[in-house]
């Protein structure tokens, strides 16, 4: 019966899956409620410390896109790459991959995005090759990011572990970041010499010979230099980099969050209280009109990321509370003889679920539960980003759409599309990389 309700529970995530966004959240409310009053399991905790971490996170970065600091970063990433078009195919990524580590969220890539595939174009070099490492590089970098749901939710799970009680924000990100930015160099170096120059591919050619596709390859032009912004914008930005700099030092020092003779207080809490000040900070410092943050890109992508998240971890915390005695019987024995293998369980649902921080919320109780070291843990959390398996993330979709070339697609067999290679490649040196550090460092 475990296994035809574990079916169940992934029809309900693909099903979800097809909707996307909002929908994968509301669909999984529709499998919750048939677990608890149809198959009677009883019900588990709402995420809600994941969800209130991305809801401080997601405010603080809107009302920095609201004050202009985003298009502030935009510029100077733009200016590097406009200085050094021909190193294109690398810096994209690796801006992409900058840009999630500050602000917590790979949803920035869509104003970046057209800049890569601009620059690339004007140079002769085939736009797929920065464009899609730079998508899988935006979403690669969550798990190195400090103010990210999954990051301080392993975090606050890890700290309460006996023997672990040192593990900090600062010892988690020395493995994640060097992980993933070695990922992000790795498919980045692959992507230089991938697929056919522009003159010898046949889509590029075809709509070459197409007027309006010829039109609109001729006069494609995105930049964001042009723009003047006010010195607000620049002074979000600087305040929004202290922010994460006090996180930072608090993570570091647990005896500044220490109030009294009580235990600290926990990452997660002063992740969600530091985003919130800064926010209002920023605000007020800024004069930013409140009433124009919901409109921003990140606050709209950030609200329904986290009503997905609302959906799925709800539902299938559900189910392995539920089944955890019997799961834990059949998969500790594989995992203890081969303990890298929880990486192809975390990829799988990642797959499924289209999110780092719910993952995380589903699948890092199960390790503990069947009692794998933090180590491990710490060292595999690369392995939760395989949602560009499938190509339906917002990112790849608007990536594919942003390239007006044709080269940066999904292929004939839908497998086939230009994510695949560069996520593969990306992953599995993050987790050898992170795999590796953990154990030196955790």
């Amino acid at each position: 019966m475990l296994y035809l309700e574990f079916l169940f529970l992934l029809i309900m995530l693909y099903i979800g899956s097809r909707f996307g966004g909002v929908g994968l959240g509301v669909v999984s409310g529709i499998g919750l409620l048939i677990e608890v009053f149809v198959l009677r399991m009883p019900p588990s905790s709402p995420p809600i410390d994941v969800m209130l971490i991305i809801i401080a996170v997601v405010t603080c970065a809107s009302i920095l896109e609201a004050a202009g600091g985003l298009k502030y970063m935009l510029q100077i990433a733009e200016r590097i790459l406009r200085r050094n078009p021909k190193m294109v195919t690398i810096l994209g990524p690796l801006v992409t991959y900058i840009m999630t580590l500050m602000l917590g969220t790979g949803h920035a890539v869509y104003t970046i995005m057209p800049i890569i595939g601009d620059v690339a174009l004007k140079n002769g070099i085939r736009p797929e090759r920065p464009m899609a490492a730079a998508s899988v590089s935006s979403q690669l970098g969550i798990t190195g990011s400090p103010i990210s749901a999954a990051v301080v939710y392993y975090l606050t799970q890890i700290v309460e572990l006996p023997g672990y009680e040192h593990v900090t924000l600062l010892s988690i990100v020395a493995v994640t970041i060097p992980a993933t930015l070695a990922g992000v160099i790795m498919m980045s170096l692959y992507s230089l010499r991938r697929g056919k120059e522009l003159k010898d591919d046949p889509e590029y050619q075809r709509r070459l010979q197409d007027p309006i596709w010829k039109d609109r390859i001729a006069n494609t032009t995105s930049t964001t230099l042009n723009e003047a912004l006010p010195s607000s914008a620049r002074n979000a930005v600087l305040l929004f980099i202290l922010a994460l700099v006090i996180i930072v030092i608090v993570a570091i020092f647990p005896e500044v969050r220490t109030i009294g003779e009580n235990k600290a207080i926990s990452m997660g809490i002063i992740i969600q209280m530091m985003m919130l000040a800064f926010g209002g900070i920023i605000l007020v410092a800024t004069k930013t009109n409140p009433q124009t943050v919901p409109n921003g890109v990140v606050f709209k992508s950030g609200m329904v990321a986290m009503i997905a998240i609302f959906g799925i971890a709800w539902m299938s915390d559900t189910y392995f509370q539920y089944a955890m005695p019997s799961f834990k019987a059949g998969v500790t024995e594989m995992v203890q003889s081969y303990p890298w293998s929880f990486a192809f369980a975390l990829f799988a649902v990642s797959v499924v679920i289209n999110s780092q921080a719910a993952t995380g919320r589903m699948m890092l109780p199960v390790g503990l539960a069947i009692g794998l070291p933090a180590p491990l843990l710490i060292g595999l959390l690369p392995a939760t980003y395989g949602y560009f398996f499938i190509p339906n993330y917002p990112s790849d979709i608007a990536t594919v759409n942003f390239d007006v070339t044709g080269t940066t697609k999904i292929g004939k067999y839908y497998f086939n599309h230009s994510f695949m290679v560069p996520g593969l490649i990306g992953v599995i040196t993050a987790c050898f990389v992170g795999y590796t550090l953990a154990y030196a460092i955790i």
